[in-house]
């Protein structure tokens, strides 16, 4: 079992910039909630690259685009950015879904969430 992360951004150095631009002039309308948890506006946040690193659960953090390609096939569902995923049979799963991370404002919460659901398998 793995989990697959994908925030709701597109990859490359100019989309970062403008990223970080956008969480520090409007941050209330940052449309991924994925990063605003567990990105500050220039780094990871300390709390969440430790709960990461330290896991036991693979995890795979992608942009928006990078899973779209990496993923394309005809039969796979439509998600809703930001989303954690998980890999079951080589089956992907909504493990946290874009709604759930909405209503998620800290690292501590999104952790105690993941914590809660890797419990449980």
């Amino acid at each position: 079992m793995k989990l697959i992360f994908v925030y709701h951004a597109t990859s490359g150095k100019v989309q970062a910039l403008w990223d970080t631009a956008h969480k520090i002039i409007s941050p209330k309308n940052y449309s991924c909630s994925l990063c605003a948890i567990t990105f500050g506006a220039f780094s990871e946040k300390k709390i969440w690259k430790d709960f990461r690193e330290n896991s036991k659960t693979e995890m795979i953090f992608l942009h928006r685009d990078e899973f779209q390609k990496q993923y394309k096939s005809k039969w796979l569902q439509k998600f809703d950015f930001p989303v954690i995923l998980v890999t079951r049979n080589e089956v992907l799963e909504v493990f946290i879904s874009s709604v759930e991370l909405k209503e998620l404002k800290t690292p501590e919460s999104l952790i105690e969430l993941i914590t809660k659901r890797l419990n449980r398998n």
